[in-house]
């Protein structure tokens, strides 16, 4: 049989690192009995070889659990373990890495693809609003380890130690966990940003930091009202 579909190019890249970029939409993850586990979120494995063993994630209880139920967010999270290759993928978008060092990051949770279970996590709200009251979630990630990162299309950075920067919130991937962003309303131009929904509010950065801007807004910011 022949064809380009065979080609190198196509096939699994061999490799001896943990984590490898197959390409830029694919992450192969490679785990031992040793190694610690991964998180991902649910629905993101699209293949693996060998023995692997998928669990659900609680949430731990107390807050985490207070903060799932209001919002839903971070429920769906699995852990995997196992000897073998496991492989991620998110409907195509682009995959990033990021290596922690005791640092730490902010992240939508509708971008998180996979993390090592050496780092630790938590839902954060923000704006001010209280989890009951309609606030914007995300996770707060730390520790040390690798943390996979999905954009719809190809991610820019942006530096938030110059001047303020404001950012869809369907458009903000993830940013520096010293960052406190607010949310910035202007119903005057409601209608006119934010293509998806016509949201009259924004995200304002200021501070020394980084944002990640993906350019779309995927899917609809979740909120506790919703």
């Amino acid at each position: 049989m022949r064809s380009t579909l065979f080609d190198a190019a196509n096939q699994e890249k061999q490799t001896t690192e943990r984590w490898t970029l197959q390409s830029s939409k694919m992450l192969r993850c490679a785990l031992g009995p040793q190694d610690p586990e991964i998180v991902a979120s649910a629905g993101a494995m699209v293949a693996y070889q060998g023995n692997m063993q998928f669990e659900y994630q609680g949430s731990g209880g107390g807050m985490k659990l207070l903060k799932k139920l209001a919002t839903g967010e971070g429920a769906n999270l699995m852990r995997v373990r196992g000897h073998g290759e496991v492989f991620f993928a998110r409907r195509a978008e682009d995959i990033f890495l990021l290596l922690l060092e005791g640092d730490a990051l902010t992240l939508n949770t509708g971008n998180l693809l996979a993390f090592d279970s050496s780092i630790s996590w938590d839902i954060r709200t923000l704006g001010g609003a209280g989890f009951m009251a309609g606030g914007l979630f995300n996770l707060l990630l730390q520790g040390q380890g690798l943390v996979a990162v999905t954009s719809d299309g190809p991610p820019m950075l942006l530096d938030c130690s110059q001047q303020p920067t404001y950012v869809d919130p369907q458009a903000a991937v993830c940013w520096s966990a010293n960052l406190q962003p607010q949310i910035k309303n202007d119903f005057s131009i409601g209608s006119l940003i934010g293509r998806g929904s016509g949201e009259s509010f924004q995200l304002a950065f200021h501070g020394p930091g980084f944002v990640v801007v993906q350019p779309s807004e995927g899917a609809p910011v979740v909120t506790a009202s919703s």
